[in-house]
């Protein structure tokens, strides 16, 4: 019975997932993987036994990606899985955004007397708001979530403009063709009436919503950041909703400056918290360990490249390594000198670092497998008959 670690609650389906010959534990001396949702791994002692981690959601900063790709570990999360959940939620901030929902509700609680009527009639101008009919929306990420976004939106009857130097050929696909692709984000910035928030936190993306970015923008813009609180600079946002020059923010990430300042919504991170979104998620993070550590297939993974291969041959051997000359050579010149023969062959490489499978004639000896783990550039070696 191999066990699976968990660090957050995992959805029971996910559990039902993972077959009878795993078991998901919250204690363990030796796993061999980790799941996990928003628990932080950056300080977490990680078991010398673990080859992957799985993060149910898209999500990975709570995971020191770089550091476990140099150790050999795989890390996978699951795109997608909860694209609907916050696509949903998106679709109502539009509406939060626009309309005086929130402040309007507050207002209603606070009336008393049974004139209650006269005085919603009375007072209810200061929450009128605007309609999105007709109205430019910004998406900038055209990934999984983005697309159904700008998808809907456009339903909706908004104009819609998109923004992803780097889209998949899979979300170019499903991207309705009355949006707009936009080659700078500036575009999106300088021309949209909302503008979306479907990006990754990494480098390049963290503090995107600055004073020198908001300057470019529309008077009255309406911004909504579902994906990472950091991609926004929150002194920046308060000082322009404060001026006018912002409509409305609206974030699902708390932070103390953000709380009861007019014109800024602060959600409880409730945007992949539905139900169906946390069993989804799970149930692929729950499949993707599965046949990476029964088949060695590698899929969403955010540090090793996609490479997968049905099972031929009577044994099967899978190598991460560094991407550099002469690793692949090495590896298949012991394999013949030894008189196996390859039944399949896969390779891909990804930034720094490769991975390879390799289905054998017959099973690899301890002897081979040992020499093939001891080439030059080799991180880490299986052994999957």
């Amino acid at each position: 019975m191999k066990e699976i670690l968990k660090l957050n609650a995992i959805a029971e389906c996910g559990s039902e997932a993972l077959g009878s010959g795993y078991k998901l534990v919250d204690r363990s001396d030796a796993p061999v993987a980790v799941m996990l949702r928003s628990f932080v791994m950056h300080d977490y002692a990680l078991p010398e036994s673990v080859i992957a981690v799985a993060r149910a959601g898209a999500g990975t900063n709570n995971i020191p990606v770089s550091d476990y790709a140099e150790r050999g570990v795989v890390v996978f999360n699951t795109p997608g899985a909860n694209a609907n959940a916050v696509k949903e939620l998106c679709l109502a901030a539009l509406l939060l955004a626009s309309r005086g929902i929130v402040d309007g509700i507050e207002w209603t609680k606070s009336l008393k007397g049974d004139d209650v009527s006269k005085q919603v009639e009375k007072g209810k101008k200061q929450f009128g708001g605007h309609e999105i009919l007709g109205k430019t929306l910004g998406v900038v990420g055209l990934g999984a979530i983005g697309v159904q976004v700008g998808n809907n939106a456009v339903r909706l009857g908004m104009n819609v403009l998109g923004y992803d130097p780097y889209i998949s050929i899979d979300s170019a696909w499903k991207l309705n063709h009355n949006i707009t692709k936009i080659d700078n984000v500036d575009g999106i910035f300088e021309n949209s009436d909302y503008i979306t928030l479907h990006v990754p936190l990494v480098d390049g993306t963290r503090g995107l919503i600055n004073a020198k970015t908001i300057a470019k923008m529309k008077t009255g813009v309406n911004i909504i950041n579902l994906s990472r609180g950091e991609l926004c600079v929150n002194a920046d946002i308060i000082a322009a909703v404060k001026s006018g020059k912002i409509h409305s923010y609206i974030t699902d990430f708390a932070a103390p400056e953000l709380l009861n300042v007019p014109g800024i919504i602060v959600l409880p991170h409730l945007g992949a918290s539905t139900e169906e979104a946390e069993d989804n998620c799970a149930v692929m993070a729950a499949q993707e360990l599965v046949d990476f550590i029964e088949n060695g297939n590698i899929k969403n993974s955010v540090n090793f490249p996609a490479c997968f291969s049905p099972r031929s041959g009577n044994g099967r051997v899978t190598v991460i390594h560094r991407n550099v000359k002469n690793v692949l050579k090495s590896i298949t010149d012991l394999i013949s000198q030894d008189g196996i023969n390859m039944e399949n062959f896969v390779s891909q490489s990804r930034g720094d670092y490769a991975y390879t499978i390799i289905d054998t004639s017959n099973p690899v000896s301890d002897d081979l497998f040992k020499r093939i783990t001891e080439c030059d550039n080799v991180i880490k070696t299986r052994r999957i008959d």
